[in-house]
This record gives structure tokens, sequence and C-alpha cells, in this order.
């Protein structure tokens, strides 16, 4: 009884700690492998990222699999940085860790030496809370874990940046981590990211991660000029060259230089050869290549023949990608749509199934997959009417976006061309009604309702 009574009073305690297994982190399992993978490679090269930060994430991830003894060793390593580099109230993260896993472990007597140092650390600076400090450095460790885990936690890792920057506006870190969690969550063209990340770049103007996302920034925003100064900064530094590679090359594919984004890619594929991300990109690249000679004025047969060079290597480069990363969707997406330029409808149709039965996406990404579902049942199975259908399955997502007006777009393009050539003119007609009304014009929305009411009227004069 009295061993019962004492787990559960360990336990009661831990549940008050600030640390990885009390933050609520979401994922799917099939993301661990590639989780671990991005950690390890942080660990290695991301030298601007706190190495204690990353052996603890990576010690959560190895306890989901039962590695309790490895995830112990993760710790070992956390601590013995987090002491040589004096970090103070952060080492509770670790000593929480550590906590947890020895509990799991069943080893009551450690779990509870590693709470009595959060106990004693909470003491020494004050914290009115016996396991846990409400301060900025437990927001901004609390939102680089959510940060690195995915999608899924970006709001809430924005939130907590948010709550550090409340209390040191001008601190380098938390402005880092903040404008990264933006520009992630930037998916409309109120450029929420744009700002912080120049503030980023003030604060940290050696470091070359932030400033290729500022020139990514500006490249979405038309400022080519400031964004191709920040890239040859970014590659004229020895820090993150893996990172900087990385991003440097969407640089350079956005600005259709596929040859020059490319080379980057290949060369940060030689340190992280199972990137999920890096096959992705270059599986865009190659995509790009073959939009491009689908769209040149070769001879035909050459062209054609070339074209399916291209499709088949970045089906092969999306492949690896949702090998090394199951969940994700726009790898599908992509395979799908190059696989519809060359006729495999049927491997189309499987991806971009598998896509739209993922659960748990971000609006912006669920309203992106309707549209581009849709475009495929227009232009590839020339079908309107399951077109109309996911254009209003990705519209019933209130979420504004991009995605959102490419589906209002869409959608008013079909309905518009329907109601000239007379096809299901009711509908049609109210469909044009439902675009305006979710574009905010109100009185051009009841323009088109009244009309669909009165060709309700001339179709059947008993309603």
């Amino acid at each position: 009884m009295g061993e019962n009574a004492g787990a559960d009073q360990v336990k009661k305690n831990l549940l008050q700690l600030k640390c990885h297994f009390t933050w609520n982190l979401l994922f799917e399992d099939s993301d661990i492998p590639d989780l671990k993978m991005r950690i390890s490679e942080q660990v290695e090269f991301l030298d601007i990222m706190s190495r204690v930060r990353m052996h603890n994430l990576l010690a959560y991830v190895k306890h989901l699999t039962g590695q309790h003894e490895e995830a112990l060793q993760s710790l070992k390593e956390a601590e013995a940085l987090a002491q040589r580099e004096q970090l103070g109230k952060r080492s509770v993260v670790t000593w929480g860790n550590c906590a947890w896993v020895h509990y799991h472990m069943g080893s009551l007597a450690e779990a509870q030496t590693y709470l009595d140092k959060v106990e004693n650390t909470c003491k020494e600076f004050a914290s009115p809370f016996r396991y846990r400090m409400e301060c900025a450095e437990m927001h901004c460790e609390e939102g680089w874990a959510l940060l690195k885990c995915g999608g899924q936690n970006y709001r809430r890792a924005m939130a907590c940046f948010a709550k550090a920057l409340e209390a040191e506006p001008e601190n380098p870190e938390y402005s880092i981590g903040y404008a990264i969690t933006a520009y992630r969550e930037d998916c409309d063209d109120n450029n929420i990211s744009l700002e912080p990340l120049r503030k980023a770049v003030r604060l940290n103007p050696a470091d070359p991660y932030t400033k290729v996302y500022l020139a990514l920034k500006l490249q979405d925003v038309g400022e080519t000029e400031e964004a191709e100064r920040h890239i040859e900064e970014a590659l004229s530094s020895k820090s993150c060259q893996t990172y900087v590679f990385r991003y440097a090359a969407k640089y350079y594919r956005r600005k259709r230089c596929t040859d020059k984004a490319l080379q980057l890619l290949h060369k940060a594929l030689q340190t992280s050869p199972d990137s999920g991300y890096l096959h992705y990109q270059i599986g865009l690249c190659y995509r790009e290549q073959m939009i491009q000679l689908k769209t040149s004025r070769n001879k035909q047969s050459r062209r054609q023949s070339n074209m399916n060079e291209m499709a088949q290597r970045a089906i092969s480069e999306f492949q690896k990608t949702v090998e090394l990363k199951p969940t994700f969707e726009m790898a599908y997406v992509c395979m799908a749509e190059v696989q519809a330029e060359i006729r495999q409808y049927e491997e189309a149709e499987a991806n971009f199934q598998m896509a739209l039965n993922m659960k748990n996406l971000p609006g912006h990404l669920e309203q992106d997959i309707h549209f581009r579902y849709g475009r495929y049942q227009l232009f590839h199975q020339n079908s309107e009417d399951k077109a109309i259908t996911h254009y209003l399955k990705g519209l019933k997502i209130e979420e504004t976006s991009y995605a959102q007006r490419k589906l209002l777009q869409a959608l008013e393009k079909v309905a518009d061309r329907r109601v000239k050539n007379k096809v299901r003119p009711v509908e049609s007609t109210s469909l044009l009604g439902l675009v305006h009304k979710l574009k905010g014009n109100i009185p051009k929305a009841l323009m088109y309702y009244e009309k669909a009411l009165r060709l309700t009227g001339e179709l059947n004069p008993e309603f």
C-alpha cells in the first residue's frame, strides 16, 4: 500500500513539471523515424541550435519507442552540456525529463532525486511553484520543442515564443523562434512573418539560417533585390551549411534556376542522405523541369521523351520522400500531379486519396489538397461535378488562406462557364452567389441568389 501511495505522489509531482513529457507534443507514430533523423542532423549540422535542447527532444522520442536506456544516455549528454553552459533555469527541463524516464523505468528513488533538483532550482529562482517555473526561458524551450515536432504544434509554438518576447522583446533567440514559426504558419497574403524575420536577422546578423527564411519571404512579396542579398550572404557563411543549402535551393527553384537548386540540394544530400525534405525538394525541381519541357518549343518527340524522363525522376524522389516520411501529405499530391501528366491515372488517384484521407492537417493544407484534386478531376478526368465537389469541400474549411482564394477563383470559373453553357443553370447561378458571399461581396451574392430563384420559378411554376 505504502509503495503504491509513494508512486502516486511521485506521479502527481511529475505532472507539475514543465518538460517534454507534459507539453503534449503532437505527431504521428509513423513520423518518429523521420523525427529522430532530423534531430540527429540538427545536433550535428545546425550550430545555432542548442544541443542541450535537441538531446532532450531526442531522449523523449527514444522513450516513446521504449528505448529508456538510450533516452537516459541522451539526457546524460544534455546534463553534461547544460553544466558546461551554466543554463540555470533551463536545466529543469532536462531534470524533469530524467525524472519521467526513471519513473517509467520503475526507479522511483531516482525520479525523486531529479524532482528534488527541480524543486531546489525553483527555490533558487524564487518560483511560486514547487516543481515548475513560469518564465521566458521555459516558454522558449516549450516553443522550440513544439516547433520541432511539426505542423500540428505550430500555433502553440508561436504563442509560446510570443509570451517569451513579452518579457524580453529584443531577445535574439526568442526572435528567431517566433520568426521561423510565423514563417511556417504564413499561409496568406498578410505576410505575418516578414517583420518578425527582419527583426530576427537584425538581432542575429551572423546567423545565415534565419537569413534564408527572410530571403524566401522577400521573394514571396517581390522584393527580389533584398532577397538576393540575403541569399548570397547566407551562402558565403560556413555556418549551418546543410540547412542553408536546402532553403537556398528552394529560393533558386522558385526563381526557375533549377540547375542551381539541384546542385545545392545534392550538396546537402551528401550530409543528409535520409532527409525526406531534400528528396521532396529534388522531386519539385524535376517536376519544374518537366513543366518547362512541356511548355517549350523543342521538337515534339524529343520533348515528350525528355518530359517522361523528368517525370519518372520526380516520381522516384517523391516515392523516397514518403518512404522516409509516410505522413508528408504534399509529396503524395505532387507525385499524383506528375503521374497525371504522364497518364498514370490509377497511381495518381491512389496518391491523391492518401493525402485526402490524412487526419489532423492544418486547414490551409486541406484546402490546397482539395483544390489540387479538383483541378485533377477537371483537367485530367473531365469531371466538372467532382471538381466542384472538392472545391466546395475545401471552402467548407473556414480558414483565410492563399489556398482558399485559389478555390474561390476555380469555383467561380467553373460556375461561370456552366452558366454560359446553360448547364444546370439554377445550381450554377447559386454557386456564383456562394462565391461572392464568401468573397464578402453581399450585394453581388444576393443578385445571383435572386437570379437562381427566378430561374427556379421559370423551371417549376408551382414553386
